[in-house]
């Protein structure tokens, strides 16, 4: 299990005002220093010449935290309805399900029809800047109705629009990402010394990996003086066990979730002293008296693959794909005394093994308890006969993961070693570098989902390094008037204006968190608050 580093809290050194937009006010803690930015390293975010402010603070020698507030509430924002739109008599595919997005001539038809029941109905173009592996241009045509100064009035006219037999949501112009906008923006960036933070940046997943904890939770039972949420992770029990990290998961140097093939994750060495994103691929086996079968997974439902990128057989695809639970009848999945409390039930068999990998049983329904440091082998459809003849009493089943980098190289991860999900990339070599289509986020024949998650504006949390070797770590509040967030684009290049060499898109929207000396500094978007997500980064103060 990871290590929960149990201690008293930190020192509390004061939090940076939550400044809302307006222009900043004079920090309550006498060590922050809040100052006009300079406009040669000002945010690329809206027209040159926004009022912008820094606040920083140092939380520990060498950990400085620092919140950015850029523009302000624009009133040329406001709130409106956007419709689904069905495929319709002018649709090139009629029987397609309905979406936010379709061709020109279905958003002009449900415009009409719109216009005809009273409705202020109308139909826009969505363009979308290209990327390093995407065309980008015209996404589809959305049709929105109204122009409001309040989100309820907005919901108001969304009822009557479903009453009239229609569907849509409600929605802020401010997200939609247009380079003209004011903002406002707030950004909370933490950055890390390794030459002068004594203490360590780790990653931790909680007391297992099935279930889901909140950043604040994990970094106060910690002793954390800061942490950020990291990557992604199921959130829908139909998709695998919620809190599984969707992605390459290692702690301590064990592998304890495996890639999601080819894609990037953020690699901490020595305790946080050095970081590093790469992509990553992966083998595993399970091996005896000369046999060898071949692993699909490790600490995850058999079948079910979040994210993609699994196996050739998987379907839809065996290539990355966001936000898509892949699936597989025949599978092999190993699993861990971190997994929880029991191994996902079902039909196949599991080898229960001992601490030394000896087989203690072979259950014919899978599912259940491990043994004191034991672990186990689940199979499924057509691997289930290989692994009973496999798992004789006794026999000791031997287990092997290797992991590579995107150059082929073996990754042997040291106990000081953790290593994050992530995607996608945002900035390589100081240049950009935004690989949607490479890490699954371009859905084919499905542009709403990339309008969506890429091209719209969201809360993000990103993460990279500097030429000096610092790492830094950054939150993005979003899906708020007093918080524009961020698009992929914006986040690559403000990534790139805050010095970071090479950064990667860690997971977002609802996770989005920031803790600094048991606070949440940053303003979730849930309607419930805080997120619990799968795993997080933490910056632990030196233990005496």
């Amino acid at each position: 299990m990871k290590k929960r580093r149990l201690g008293g809290a930190a020192v509390a050194l004061g939090v940076v005002l939550a400044v809302t937009g307006l222009p900043a006010q004079a920090s309550a803690d006498p060590a922050a220093d809040t100052r006009t930015a300079d406009a040669r390293a000002a945010l690329p975010l809206g027209p040159a010449g926004l009022a912008e402010t820094r606040t920083t603070q140092t939380l520990r020698p060498g950990l400085t935290l620092t919140r950015i507030v850029r523009g302000a509430v624009n009133p040329a924002h406001h709130w409106t309805v956007e419709a689904t739109i069905p495929g319709g008599d002018t649709s090139p595919d009629p029987d397609a399900p309905p979406t936010t997005l379709k061709d020109k001539a279905s958003a002009d038809e449900l415009a009409v029809g719109m216009r005809a029941d009273g409705f202020d109905a109308r139909a826009e173009q969505v363009t979308t800047p290209s990327t390093t592996d995407y065309t980008g241009g015209t996404l589809g045509w959305r049709v929105r109705i109204g122009s409001f100064t309040s989100q309820s009035a907005a919901a108001t006219e969304r009822i009557r629009i479903i009453n009239a037999g229609y569907s849509g949501s409600v929605t802020y112009t401010g997200w939609d990402g247009a380079t003209t906008d004011r903002g406002p923006w707030r950004i909370d960036v933490l950055t890390v010394d390794p030459r002068a933070f004594r203490g360590t940046l780790d990653a931790t997943h909680g007391p297992d990996i099935e279930n889901r904890e909140t950043v604040s939770t994990l970094a106060t039972d910690s002793g954390a003086v800061a942490a950020v949420n990291a990557g992604f992770f199921v959130l829908d029990p139909r998709s695998g066990a919620p809190g599984d990290p969707a992605g390459i998961g290692v702690y301590d140097g064990r592998l304890l979730s495996e890639p999601v093939s080819g894609r990037p994750g953020l690699v901490l060495r020595d305790g946080g002293r050095s970081a590093q994103i790469t992509r990553l691929t992966w083998e595993g086996r399970v091996t005896a008296h000369g046999t060898t079968l071949t692993l699909n997974g490790v600490n995850r439902v058999p079948g079910l693959i979040r994210n993609c990128g699994g196996s050739e057989d998987d379907t839809p695809t065996s290539l990355p794909l966001h936000d898509v639970t892949c699936t597989n009848p025949d599978q092999l999945v190993a699993f861990t005394q971190e997994y929880g409390a029991s191994t996902p039930q079902g039909v196949g068999v599991e080898a229960v093994l001992d601490s030394r990998g000896r087989v203690l049983e072979l259950r014919s329904v899978r599912g259940g308890p491990l043994p004191p440091g034991g672990s186990s082998i689940q199979a499924t459809g057509r691997h289930m006969d290989a692994l009973t003849a496999l798992a004789r009493p006794g026999e000791r089943l031997r287990v092997e993961t290797t992991l590579r980098d995107e150059q082929g190289r073996r990754v042997t991860p040291s106990p000081g070693t953790d290593i994050v999900n992530a995607g996608p990339e945002l900035v390589r070599d100081g240049r950009l570098h935004v690989t949607p289509a490479t890490d699954g986020m371009v859905h084919q024949g499905d542009p709403s989902w990339y309008y969506g998650w890429v091209h719209k504006r969201n809360p993000r949390t990103l993460a990279g390094t500097d030429a000096a070797g610092r790492t830094v770590l950054v939150t993005a509040d979003g899906r708020s008037t007093a918080s524009l967030g961020l698009s992929i684009t914006e986040s690559a290049k403000v990534a790139r204006s805050l010095g970071l060499r090479d950064a990667v898109n860690l997971d977002g929207g609802g996770s989005t968190t920031m803790v600094a000396n048991g606070q949440v500094i940053n303003d979730p978007s849930d309607a419930a608050g805080e997120r619990p997500v799968g795993d997080a980064l933490l910056l632990l103060p030196r233990r005496s």
